[in-house]
């Protein structure tokens, strides 16, 4: 991916660093796979707000993505490369022998012209999804199932990918993009590649209006409240605020928040911060 630096010529442009979407190949998305979005601004079915600084924003379509991959052994050729407003990767367009359409997440490299295949034993090229059982070692995969037939459910943004680093019985052994290795069960699909658009991080909005386009409205700092409306509000002139904490009172730093005995806790190896779970 390339980023774009605009010249200073409006205040707006001045930080603005953007993408320069090279990779996309078509700005019109597919009609039969686009579904209407209607935004809530915030509210609940009472028309009370629930969440804040949500509100705006200019008018999506969501586009329908096939995290599943379930049309088996059926070639299809990537007709297009296409930026998607719901999501921080791009997708891409197949087009099946049979004659069905539909979008994927689009890995690096994906060129437009390509072959793809979904399988229980095809081969681990880029694009191409079939169970992990079949995958060489050190395999960047992305798209990742949790539980067989369910779909795609890690490793979906942009420019992540965990690696295939070891095969037992039943699980295979991730490096997620975290850090963290996991067990996933060795019968779960996943797809080839990084996901792309990886500078994605790097973007700069350039001016408050961008936020406000993406229907993001302004967030108002927690010490800048009233007691009433944030542990943090209140004080005399600026005052700090105590120990940095949410607005239901949660600390930001050191609680753990990851509920004791969970049961995945058997799945995981190895935490990000690079503890070992005591079994």
């Amino acid at each position: 991916m390339a980023l774009k630096k605009y010249k200073p010529v409006t205040a707006g442009t001045r930080w603005r660093i953007g993408n320069a979407y090279a990779e996309i190949t078509s700005d019109t998305p597919e009609k039969s796979l686009l579904e209407k979005k209607s935004g809530t601004g915030g509210r609940n079915v009472q028309g009370r707000r629930a969440m804040r600084y949500i509100g705006g924003g200019h008018r999506q379509h969501y586009r329908l993505v096939d995290f599943k991959r379930d049309k088996k052994n059926v070639p299809a050729t990537v007709a297009s490369i296409e930026y998607d407003p719901n999501r921080t990767a791009f997708i891409a367009l197949l087009n099946y022998v049979d004659g069905e359409k539909r979008y994927i997440l689009a890995p690096q490299g994906l060129q437009v012209g390509t072959s793809v295949l979904a399988g229980d034993e095809v081969a681990p090229e880029v694009g191409n999804a079939l169970k992990m059982k079949f995958m060489p070692l050190g395999t960047n995969v992305h798209n990742i199932e949790m539980q067989p037939g369910q779909g795609g459910k890690l490793v979906r943004s942009a420019g992540t990918s965990a690696q295939l680093t070891n095969k037992e019985e039943k699980y295979a052994v991730l490096k997620m993009p975290s850090g963290e290795l996991r067990k996933v069960l060795i019968n779960c699909y996943a797809t080839v590649g990084v996901v792309s658009n990886s500078d994605h991080s790097l973007q700069s909005m350039g001016k408050a209006g961008r936020n406000r386009w993406r229907g993001i409205r302004p967030r108002v700092r927690g010490v800048a409240m009233n007691p009433v409306d944030h542990p943090m509000g209140g004080g005399e002139g600026k005052a700090s605020g105590g120990q940095p904490r949410s607005r239901n009172a949660q600390y930001s730093r050191g609680l753990k928040t990851r509920t004791k005995g969970k049961g995945s806790d058997k799945l995981i190896i190895q935490r990000k911060n690079g503890k070992k779970l005591a079994k």
